[in-house]
């Protein structure tokens, strides 16, 4: 007897009148907004201008989805193009099937074009939505509990999820939520990212790779307790197989990158700060303008108070007085007297 478990939702679609919401696309467009929040945010700390981040994912974005769905498809043919099913089902997104392999790399050439419309470099902008992808990645993966889809081995524990749907094969009962596990393993990865960043300055794509290697790092295991259907090379899962040649990848990127460019991009964004009064640069040129400001009116007091050395008619030495009309008309009898005496005594 199952003391616990996740219940599975009846069904993965509601309906809002004649319009109907799917649970695994209403994960996907959540997954993006907060992608797109949390990458502006870290994009003006970087000296970047606010809503660049959401421009260029104008790009990137339908570049993903497509990119995504393409490798579902042709790692996993046989659920569209195999004896009795219908091709036509490779379209319909909303029932699930994106591969995050082929929505990375599709969604950065997305990227690199909208980039390169705006004079940015890639490696900075990857950066910047780094955390926010492992966090979209998090969102989006419980449109496969709407589905119920992707969960591991048979199990009893008290987190197991429960499969009531009978369809494609399944087999009603408990088993390991590997969607959770890889949801949490996510947000994990979003703040190991965050905190690297912070901590070491990770500048021209490192933070990225970080984000690619701690991914591929989770999704080894977690891909080898998954159950459903999929290609095997020597024993291992394709999807096993592509995370550890990714995994060496970013890491080898990391390396090679943090010798030859070391530090982080001074400059993001061209003519970012200028004009918008926002990140780094603005902030350097606010500083600068205020500690102007309040110099100048020193220097202008500080002259203001200095003597006419005109006036005095003794410039070296401006503070020293002049002797008066009286003093010297005081002094002068003296001298005469004194002249006087020694006439007579001569």
């Amino acid at each position: 007897m199952e003391l616990a478990y996740i219940p599975s939702p009846s069904s993965g679609v509601l309906y809002l009148g004649p319009v109907p919401l799917r649970g695994y696309a209403f994960c996907i467009i959540i997954g993006v907004f907060v992608a797109v929040w949390l990458g502006n945010k870290r994009w003006i700390a970087r000296g970047g201008r606010a809503g660049t981040v959401a421009d260029i994912a104008v790009w990137a974005v339908p570049f993903g989805l497509v990119g995504g769905r393409l490798y579902h498809v042709v790692t996993d043919y046989q659920l569209y193009f195999s004896e009795g099913r219908d091709w036509v089902d490779a379209f319909k997104i909303w029932e699930g099937g994106l591969g995050i392999w082929g929505a990375i790399a599709l969604g950065a050439l997305g990227a690199w074009i909208g980039c390169r419309r705006r004079g940015i470099p890639l490696p900075a902008y990857a950066d910047a939505i780094a955390p926010g992808i492992a966090l979209a990645q998090a969102i989006g993966r419980w449109g496969n509990w709407f589905n119920q889809e992707l969960y591991g081995r048979e199990t009893d524990l008290p987190w197991a999820v429960e499969i009531t749907s009978s369809a494609d094969g399944r087999m009603p009962g408990t088993y390991h939520p590997t969607f959770l596990y890889e949801s949490l393993w996510c947000i994990g990865v979003a703040l190991l990212v965050i905190w690297a960043d912070r901590r070491f300055e990770l500048g021209h794509g490192r933070a990225f790779a970080l984000y690619v290697a701690g991914y591929c790092a989770g999704r080894f295991w977690i891909e080898y307790m998954r159950v459903d259907e999929a290609h095997h090379i020597l024993g291992l899962r394709l999807n096993n197989w592509t995370a550890l040649l990714v995994f060496l990848l970013a890491v080898l990127y990391i390396v090679l990158s943090a010798r030859k460019r070391p530090g982080r991009e001074a400059v993001v964004e061209p003519g970012a700060g200028d004009g918008d009064g926002e990140g780094p640069a603005a902030d350097a040129k606010k500083t600068d303008g205020d500690a102007t400001g309040k110099d100048a009116p020193a220097e202008e007091a500080t002259t203001g108070d200095a003597p006419d050395t005109e006036d005095s008619g003794k410039p070296g030495k401006p503070d020293e007085p002049e002797a008066s009309a009286e003093q010297e008309g005081a002094e002068e009898p003296e001298e005469s007297k004194d002249g006087a005496g020694s006439a007579k005594k001569g």
